[in-house]
């Protein structure tokens, strides 16, 4: 995986120019935020610039939802229409992988989200996502599991279909191609 640090200044550039455009085509995703205070701030910190450029490797295309309640910063999320085609086919996360004994696949959602520095979104963020267009309304994306369920060997996941937003669960050793993970990072 490519470091920020290792983006030379022309493809910072192309990446920030790409965030920008993504963030005033969507501004009903982040009403009263100033694109100049965010870019700030992103320069200011190459890893998050890193993790952006990750999620949009692979397919997130990454914008901004609305800020952190707790630290005040801003939260980027994937907002491709379908799951991100550059992290599909994956189990939830290392233990599930793992265990599978055939047929695994090439890694885990749990694991690819931590590499890429961002984490799952949780089933509250997914939702609220949902409010802000129709997202996976195809494909399914893993959430961010409660610990009791992962215990007993399973992971949710969620889509939308009917004009409905669902949550199911799934062994999480299993995995789809249409299924990825959607990630969250806070700047």
């Amino acid at each position: 995986m490519q470091r920020a640090k290792d983006l030379n200044a022309k493809q910072r550039e192309e990446l920030l120019e790409t965030l920008k455009s993504r963030f005033e085509k969507n501004m009903g995703r982040h009403k009263d935020l100033e694109w100049e205070v965010i870019r700030a701030r992103l320069e200011a910190d190459p890893g998050k610039l890193r993790s952006l450029d990750e999620m949009e490797r692979t397919g997130g295309e990454p914008d901004v939802i609305g800020r952190d309640g707790a630290s005040g910063g801003y939260v980027f999320c994937d907002c491709s229409a379908e799951s991100p085609k550059g992290r599909r086919s994956l189990c939830y996360d290392g233990k599930a992988l793992e265990e599978r004994k055939e047929h695994k696949p090439e890694g885990s959602a749990v694991d690819m989200a931590a590499a890429m520095g961002v984490e799952l979104l949780d089933e509250d963020r997914y939702r609220a996502l949902q409010e802000l267009g129709d997202f996976d309304l195809k494909t399914s994306s893993w959430l961010a599991t409660p610990p009791a369920v992962r215990k007993l060997g399973g992971a949710i996941f969620g889509d939308r279909r009917y004009d409905r937003v669902f949550v199911y669960h799934n062994g999480a050793d299993s995995y789809y191609g249409a299924r990825a993970f959607r990630g969250i990072l806070r700047v």
